[in-house]
């Protein structure tokens, strides 16, 4: 196959599946922090991670309030996917595939949090006072991580730094489960 089209095609596997995990993994947070299903972005997410997520749920049930389908949906995509570049360069699957798939699901979640509260930081220099339906949704997503970062570190003169300690330890367990992939 031409090089060209390799990329390509690995270029459009990683994105595609991404992007749909990422959805699969916010609806699952949002159950998880119990956020507000009216808002238009949990709309949105529904929308598009029902045709996949509902016919799961017949067969995967709840456990303790999580919804375990979605976490078998992510799995199972992240397996997938990781199947398919292997497919496309020529490579044998690996034994280790559901490993290596639990492993880019734990880093995904790790990066989006990371986004998830930059954005959030940004925000709140920006707009300290706005609470726009988006920014309570990104409040409640971050709040159970930010919540015992502001134990460790209490608000200096109303600046808030706890973020800075968030981003730092997020990027540090990436840097440790990157190097012993």
């Amino acid at each position: 196959m031409n090089a060209g089209l390799i990329q390509v095609s690995i270029f459009l596997i990683n994105t595609l599946f991404s992007l749909y995990i990422t959805a699969v993994m916010l609806r699952f947070l949002l159950q998880w922090v119990k956020a507000d299903f009216y808002n238009p972005l949990c709309q949105f997410l529904m929308k598009i991670t029902n045709p996949l997520l509902l016919p799961l749920r017949r067969i995967i049930p709840g456990w303790f309030g999580l919804d375990m389908a979605a976490v078998a949906l992510m799995l199972m995509l992240q397996i997938i996917e990781i199947a398919l570049l292997d497919w496309i360069v020529s490579m044998p699957i690996s034994g280790l595939i559901v490993i290596i798939a639990l492993i880019k699901l734990v880093i995904s979640l790790l990066s989006l949090y990371f986004y998830l509260i930059l954005v959030r930081a940004v925000l709140s220099w920006i707009s300290p006072q706005q609470n726009t339906p988006m920014q309570y949704l990104l409040w409640q997503l971050t709040e159970p991580v930010m919540r015992p970062a502001r134990r460790i570190i209490k608000p200096i003169h109303g600046f808030d730094l706890s973020p800075i300690l968030v981003l730092i330890l997020i990027q540090a367990l990436l840097i440790l489960i990157r190097s012993n992939v």
